[in-house]
């Protein structure tokens, strides 16, 4: 068509109502919730971006799939339906269906790690390096330059450093079962990796003897960015690009929460038939039979259609413009974030936006904490409270002091968009009057999903 709107490739028949609350109503919920955003309820949210995992809207065809769901305990035809599409998909030989990624994640390290190996990444996320850490296994992030540089555009900053790899392998030769490359790189900004990366990055690791996997539970994203993006790829469809990016690697872990377009789910395949009958059989200890790895049949239905859904063109355009729609708003307006903007989130560079507020006080996640304050918007902290404690108990600021706006696929309109725009704009006019967070109570690991914070000095806003 000759018009210019991105229009939302779908029609809305069901709603769910939103609670306004007031100012005050959410300076109490804060208090309560000891400044901590997950700890919320969320009835208390107005515009919910804390993640975009498994917060996702099906669709009709997915709704009625789920009523043929087969709930056998083995061998449900709807496993095989699921196992059909993973393959078409991946083209991998072992597909092991978990209730979600970091399952996948704990099977796998689990079963193919020891204490006092390596693990590389160009970036990993916060469940898959404390499933590795807990294990002993240390997680390395080996980004691109370009990655750590948030104001600066280029378009593959989500890949991984190729010279960094060959060091890395080189250096810990015996001590690295696999590489991983997450797609898109999600504490990297959403940034996608690029196809001649990830071939690339196979062939340094073939060399070397080293599996690669990918985290891959945002492929038809990253697929979707290689097609624009990359020379020579534009004629092809983001299924046929998705495939050839499995073609490159040994396995995957994917949280299906993502772009398997569900509410619970995951799965992890393999090539390897010996790795693969270790994780069937830890599978069963935690998971449950390998026919249905912690799911309900009506899940795996669901599941199986979505993997087919998240590749049509029309609806990755509208996801990946209807992020760049509020990027473009917030950068016109003087509001640092990283750029380009990403696939699946905005990620607000706090850093920037809060020069007077020392990392050690945490400003993204008072960044976070001030814009649910003024606007009722849940975000997330990328910074020094999710990645700053190492595992030998010490602190080390993040590379990047970000606040992660993660768009629920199918959920929120452009009305919605329009008013998270105003509430960030507002909050960067109040950016001077913010102050930092301390923490008064964390675990361990995984400390920013459970831990008790304060602003300093008593107050979030002077």
């Amino acid at each position: 068509m000759p018009f210019q709107t991105i229009i939302e490739p779908f029609r809305i028949k069901a709603v769910e109502p939103i609670r306004f609350t007031t100012r005050e109503q959410r300076v109490a919920a804060l208090v309560a919730a000891d400044y901590n955003l997950f700890k919320l309820r969320a009835e208390d949210v107005i515009i919910d971006l804390l993640t975009d995992s498994g917060t996702g809207a099906m669709s009709a065809q997915q709704w009625a799939g789920m009523m043929q769901g087969d709930e056998s305990y083995a061998g449900a035809r709807s496993f095989f339906k699921f196992e059909a599409a993973v393959r078409e998909l991946t083209g991998l030989k072992h597909i092991i269906p978990t209730h979600q990624g970091r399952a996948a994640e704990r099977i796998l390290f689990s079963s193919a790690c020891t204490a006092g190996q390596v693990v590389p990444n160009n970036t990993h996320f916060d469940t898959t390096r404390a499933n590795l850490e807990a294990l002993g296994v240390k997680a390395v992030d080996l980004r691109c330059p370009e990655a750590t540089q948030p104001s600066l555009v280029a378009l593959f900053k989500g890949n991984i450093d190729l010279a960094a790899l060959e060091r890395c392998l080189v250096e810990n030769a015996g001590r690295v079962p696999f590489a991983m490359i997450t797609v898109t790189n999600n504490s990297g900004g959403g940034q996608p990796v690029a196809l001649a990366n990830i071939r690339a990055a196979a062939a340094l690791c073939r060399r070397h003897g080293v599996p690669l996997l990918l985290d891959c539970c945002r492929f038809a994203e990253n697929a979707w960015f290689i097609k624009q993006r990359e020379p020579g790829q534009a004629h092809r469809t983001p299924a046929e690009i998705a495939r050839e990016m499995f073609s490159y690697v040994d396995g995957c872990t994917m949280s299906a929460k993502k772009d398997g377009l569900v509410n619970i789910g995951g799965f992890l395949a393999l090539n390897d038939d010996a790795l693969a009958a270790k994780c069937r059989n830890n599978l069963i200890l935690t998971e449950g039979f390998p026919t249905y790895g912690g799911l309900a049949g009506y899940d795996l239905e669901a599941l199986a259609i979505g993997l087919k859904e998240v590749l049509d063109e029309h609806y990755l355009e509208y996801r990946i413009r209807s992020v760049a729609y509020l990027g473009d708003k917030l950068t016109a307006a003087g509001v640092p974030i990283v750029q380009p903007p990403g696939g699946h989130a905005i990620y607000v560079d706090a850093r920037a936006m809060l020069p007077h507020i020392p990392q050690s006080e945490f400003p993204a996640w008072a960044l976070s904490c001030a814009l649910y304050l003024e606007g009722g918007i849940r975000s997330v902290e990328i910074g020094s409270v999710m990645f700053g404690r190492q595992p030998d108990g010490t602190e080390k600021p993040a590379p990047m002091e970000l606040v992660r706006l993660a768009f629920p696929r199918r959920v929120y309109t452009q009305s919605h968009v329009d008013y998270l725009a105003e509430v960030l704009l507002h909050v960067h006019g109040l950016r001077s009057r913010i102050r930092g967070v301390q923490l008064v109570e964390a675990p361990e690991l995984l400390r920013h999903f459970t831990a008790r914070l304060a602003p300093v000095g008593g107050a979030l806003l002077a």
